[in-house]
């Protein structure tokens, strides 16, 4: 008797049918430099070189993480994509690059092609937001390696910048203020700790009052918010200096990544609007506050280094844009490596 690689567990017709389902998805997040895209060897993006002075091509790649687990316990798919795209694409910008293009890796045990869809329907909504094109990307079916319901993503995303224009914080002063951008909630950190935390004690479709009449799904679903047009409009305006992106290590670990040495960041604790989520988590799991704030973006997604002059019409282009912000802190002269302190 013949055994075809779909006895395997693999099913080469699945993997086509869902490239015919992911093409219209791509399509309309094509920019004008893509040559060729969904479909081929690689994906083709001819950079328009006439445009820029020296450009310099920037990558940053990510995934989702755990967070993903919530999108098998409640079935819902469509928006781990954008999260996915976010992670890569905010890291890209914050060195004041455009994001370009982005592809993708998805990896299961068993291939369903609606739910693989739904995912990259995500992804796609998550270039549009960003401004990039989804020209490629990759379905891994390996039977046995995952758990059945159960998949894999990562990402990577491309954008340039003009040489001087880069965001290394070298611009970065003492008396500069530190501008704290919203996040939507936990973003894609810390979900193995707010797991652990939270779904002990509530189910996934619990409304605990502190969330408003949403239920813990809903919150901890929330997609990343996508900051790559926010930060452009910011730099083509105001004299940003550094920005960071918010993301595991928490406030500590990554304020510091993008300022001089020689410097620290000092932000006060309670001069920001701080999710219940986080409240919520701190509270039932008892995690001390240094761990939150290590752990947890703790309601900021971004935190932006400018002249304290220009923070005012910093925050009031971020409002026109639907984000609130607050100045949190400041920059002071410090010593050696520069390091981020929050009081309070």
């Amino acid at each position: 008797m013949a055994t075809t690689y779909r006895d395997a567990g693999v099913d080469i017709d699945e993997g086509d049918r869902l490239v015919d389902l992911i093409k219209p998805l791509a399509r309309p997040t094509l920019r004008p430099e893509v040559l060729a895209g969904i479909g081929g060897f690689g994906g083709l993006f001819a950079l328009d070189v006439k445009k820029y002075r020296n450009p310099v091509l920037v990558s940053g790649t990510d995934g989702v993480g755990t967070k993903l687990k919530l999108a098998f316990q409640t079935g819902r798919h469509d928006t781990v994509g954008i999260d996915l795209v976010a992670m890569s694409v905010n890291d890209v910008v914050v060195t004041g690059a455009e994001p370009l293009f982005f592809l993708d890796y998805f990896a299961t045990g068993r291939l369903r092609a609606e739910e693989a869809a739904l995912v990259v329907k995500g992804i796609a909504e998550g270039c549009r937001q960003a401004g990039c094109a989804l020209i490629g990307g990759e379905t891994a079916e390996l039977p046995g390696f995952y758990a059945d319901g159960e998949y894999d993503l990562a990402g990577f995303a491309v954008g340039v910048v003009e040489r001087d224009l880069i965001l290394d914080g070298r611009g970065v002063r003492p008396g500069d203020a530190l501008l704290g951008v919203a996040s939507t909630g936990l973003h894609s950190n810390g979900y193995s700790l707010a797991r652990k935390v939270l779904l002990e004690r509530y189910a996934l479709d619990d409304r605990p009052p502190e969330l408003s009449g949403r239920t813990l799904a809903e919150t901890l679903l929330e997609p990343t918010r996508i900051y790559a047009r926010d930060v452009l409009a910011l730099t083509e305006r105001l004299p940003v200096r550094a920005v960071a992106h918010i993301t595991g290590g928490g406030l500590p670990g990554n304020v510091p990544r993008n300022l001089p040495d020689g410097t620290r960041a000092r932000v006060r604790a309670g001069t920001w609007e701080i999710p219940a989520i986080f409240g919520l988590i701190e509270r039932e799991g008892g995690v001390p506050r240094d761990e939150m704030y290590r752990t947890f973006n703790m309601g900021l997604g971004l935190v932006i280094a400018l002249p304290s002059t220009a923070a005012d019409e910093a925050r009031a282009l971020l409002s026109a844009r639907g984000l609130k912000s607050w100045i949190v802190g400041a920059v002071e002269a410090g010593t050696g490596e520069a390091t981020c302190e929050v009081d309070g």
